[in-house]
C-alpha cells in the first residue's frame, strides 16, 4: 500500500469533501428556493418532514459504501455484494411505498406524531416524490464505494457537480412555471438530481468494475471466502447503526410538534441541519478514506489519527466563526432567504450545536478503525447511546422544562452525541493503541 502521508490521505479526500461540500449546498438551496415561494413557513417544515422520512427508509442502505469500500476485492465479492445491495434496495422502496399510503402516513404523522395538519397536508405528496429515492441511494452508493477503494475519488465529485446542477435546474424551472407547493418542488427537485448520480456513478465506475470482475481470488480470500451470511453479520451492525442515526430526524419532529413553538422549530430545522452538515461532512468523508488506508499492520494510524484531529480543529472553528459573528445574519436572510423574525429564532440552536462537527471527525475516525477490524457491532452500540441521550434529553428539556423545540433538540443532539463518544473510546481501545 505504500506509506500514508498526510499529503496522500488529502488528495484522496480532498476530493470526497469537495463532493460532500457541494451535497451540503443543496438542503440551503432547496431551502432558500422555498423560503422564496407562498406559504414558506409551511412547506419548508412540510419538506422538512418528507425528507426525514425519506432518510429514515434509506438509512438501511446508506453505509453500503462502506461495505464496498471494505469487502469488494474481485470478482466473488463483488457479484456478492452487488445482489446484496441490489436486495436490499428493493426492500427498503418497498417499505417507503407501503408508508405513503394515505392511510399509512397520516396515521403516523397526524395520529402518533401529531403534526401540524397544514404541514401534514403537504408532506405527504412531497413524500410520494422521493419514491425513487432510496434505491437511487444505494444504487450509488455502491459503485461510489468501488471508485473510492479504487483511488477515484475525483469521480465522485463529478457525480455530484451533476446531482447538484440537475436538481438546481429542476427545482428553478418548478418553481418558475408550475404552481406546486414549496415542499413538492424540494422532493421532486431531489429525486431528479441522485437518479441523475447514480447512473453517473454506475457509468464512471465502470473501469474499476472491469477490473474487479478481472481479479480472481487471492490465497487468503480463498481460505476464507466472502459469504452472504458474512456480509450480513458485517452489515446488519451498519445498517442498524444507520437506522437509529437516521431516526433521529422523525423523533425529534415527533418532540418538535409538542414543543414550544412547534411551527417556527420544524421551519428552521432544515436550515439548521443544512448548515451543520456542511461542516461534518469533513468527519464524513474521512471515514471512507480511513477505511481505504488503514493498514492491518496500523503502521498508519499515527497519520490517520493526527488528521482526524486537524478535521475537528478545523471544523469547530470554523463553524464558529460563522456562527459568532455578523456573518451568521447574512447567512440566514441573505443566502438561506429566512424571514428576519425566523432568522433570529435560529441564532441559539445553531450556536449551541457549534462542536458538533468536531465530535463528528473523532466519531467517524473510531468507526472506521472498527470497520477495518470487521468488528461493527460497538459501532451500533454506541449509535444506540446516542439515540437514546438524544431522546431523553428532548423529552426533559421540552416536556419537563418546556424548552422552546429548536432549542431543546440541537442541546439533545450535541448531548447525545457526547454520551456515544464516552462509550465508543473505551470500545476502540485495542484499535486505537499505536503500533510498537
Amino acid at each position: 500500500m505504500g506509506e500514508v502521508t498526510q499529503a496522500r490521505i488529502l488528495r484522496l479526500w480532498a476530493p470526497l469533501e469537495a463532493a460532500w461540500l457541494l451535497m451540503a449546498v443543496e438542503g440551503p438551496f432547496l431551502a432558500a428556493i422555498l423560503a422564496r415561494l407562498p406559504e414558506a413557513t409551511t412547506n419548508l417544515a412540510a419538506f422538512g418532514v418528507a425528507c426525514g422520512f425519506a432518510w429514515l427508509f434509506e438509512s438501511p442502505i446508506i453505509l453500503i459504501m462502506s461495505a464496498a469500500t471494505a469487502l469488494v476485492e474481485n470478482r466473488d465479492s463483488l457479484h456478492k455484494l452487488r445482489r446484496f445491495t441490489y436486495t436490499l434496495n428493493g426492500a427498503v422502496t418497498l417499505g417507503l411505498a407501503v408508508f405513503v399510503c394515505p392511510p399509512v402516513f397520516f396515521l403516523v404523522t397526524d395520529g402518533i406524531m401529531g403534526l401540524p395538519p397544514q404541514v401534514t397536508r403537504l408532506a405527504h405528496p412531497a413524500c410520494v416524490l422521493l419514491l425513487p429515492w432510496p434505491s437511487a441511494i444505494g444504487y450509488r452508493r455502491f459503485y461510489q464505494g468501488i471508485l473510492v477503494r479504487s483511488g477515484l475519488t475525483r469521480r465522485i465529485m463529478y457525480g455530484t457537480v451533476l446531482r447538484l446542477s440537475t436538481m438546481g435546474g429542476i427545482a428553478v424551472l418548478l418553481a418558475a412555471v408550475t404552481g406546486l407547493p414549496g415542499a413538492m418542488v424540494g422532493t421532486a427537485a431531489l429525486s431528479a438530481g441522485v437518479v441523475v448520480e447514480a447512473a453517473a456513478s454506475r457509468f464512471w465506475a465502470r473501469q474499476a468494475v472491469r477490473r474487479l470482475l478481472a481479479t480472481g481470488p487471492s490465497p487468503e480470500y480463498q481460505a476464507t471466502p466472502l459469504s452472504y451470511r458474512a456480509i450480513g453479520r458485517f452489515y446488519l451492525p451498519l445498517a442498524l447503526t444507520s437506522i437509529l442515526a437516521v431516526g433521529v430526524n422523525p423523533m425529534i419532529a415527533f418532540f418538535l410538534g409538542r414543543s414550544r413553538m412547534p411551527l417556527e422549530s420544524l421551519a428552521v430545522m432544515p436550515v439548521v441541519n443544512g448548515l451543520i452538515f456542511a461542516f461534518n461532512t469533513a468527519g464524513l468523508t474521512f471515514q471512507e478514506v480511513a477505511i481505504t488506508l488503514f493498514n492491518r499492520d496500523r503502521s498508519s494510524y499515527r497519520a490517520l489519527r493526527r488528521f482526524a484531529g486537524v478535521l475537528a480543529v478545523v471544523t469547530c472553528s470554523g463553524l464558529a466563526l460563522l456562527v459568532f459573528t455578523p456573518l451568521l445574519k447574512v447567512w440566514l436572510e441573505s443566502i438561506a432567504g429566512l424571514a428576519p423574525d425566523l432568522a433570529r429564532f435560529a441564532r441559539l440552536p445553531l450556536r449551541i450545536i457549534v462542536l458538533l462537527p468536531a465530535t463528528t471527525a473523532v466519531a467517524c475516525f473510531l468507526r472506521a478503525l472498527l470497520v477495518v477490524e470487521r468488528t461493527t457491532r460497538p459501532i451500533t452500540w454506541a449509535t444506540g447511546v446516542e439515540v437514546a441521550g438524544i431522546a431523553g434529553t428532548l423529552f426533559a428539556l421540552t416536556q419537563l422544562c418546556g424548552w422552546v423545540g429548536a432549542v431543546a433538540a440541537v442541546a439533545a443532539m450535541v448531548a447525545g452525541r457526547l454520551a456515544a463518544m464516552l462509550y465508543l473510546l473505551p470500545k476502540t481501545a485495542r484499535a486505537l493503541q499505536a503500533p510498537t
